[in-house]
C-alpha cells in the first residue's frame, strides 16, 4: 500500500469501514448511537465547539472498534486456536474501546448539564 495515490489510499480506508459496518455488529451500533447523540445535541443546540467535542468523542469510539476489531480479525487469521495469551490480547483491546466509550459519555454528561 506504500507510495499509492491518495484515492487508492481512500478506497482502501471507505474499504475497511464498508468491512466493519458489515461485520460488526459492535461498530453498527455504534454508529446508530452516534447518529442519535448527533440529533439529540442538534436538537439541543449544541455551540460549535460543543459539536466539535462531541464529534471527536464519537470519532474516537468509532476509530478504537474498527482498531479492535481488525486486531481480533488478525489475531483470529493467524491463531485460530483458542489461547490464553490470544485472550489477553482481545481483552485488551477490548478494554481500550471500553475506556474511549466511557470518556466518550463523561463528554456526553458534562454536556447535558451544561445545558442546564
Amino acid at each position: 500500500m506504500k507510495n499509492r495515490s491518495f484515492p487508492k489510499r481512500l478506497g482502501f480506508a471507505i474499504s475497511g469501514l464498508h468491512e466493519g459496518w458489515r461485520r460488526e455488529r459492535s461498530f453498527r451500533t455504534q454508529i446508530v448511537m452516534g447518529v442519535l447523540v448527533v440529533i439529540g445535541v442538534l436538537f439541543l443546540g449544541a455551540s460549535t465547539a460543543w459539536m466539535a467535542i462531541i464529534a471527536l468523542a464519537i470519532a474516537l469510539v468509532l476509530a478504537a472498534e474498527l482498531f479492535n476489531s481488525a486486531l481480533e480479525t488478525l489475531v483470529d487469521h493467524v491463531h485460530p486456536e483458542i489461547h490464553a495469551e490470544i485472550r489477553v490480547v482481545k481483552d485488551m483491546a477490548a478494554g481500550g474501546v471500553l475506556l474511549v466509550s466511557i470518556g466518550a459519555a463523561v463528554v456526553g454528561v458534562l454536556f447535558f448539564f451544561a445545558q442546564r
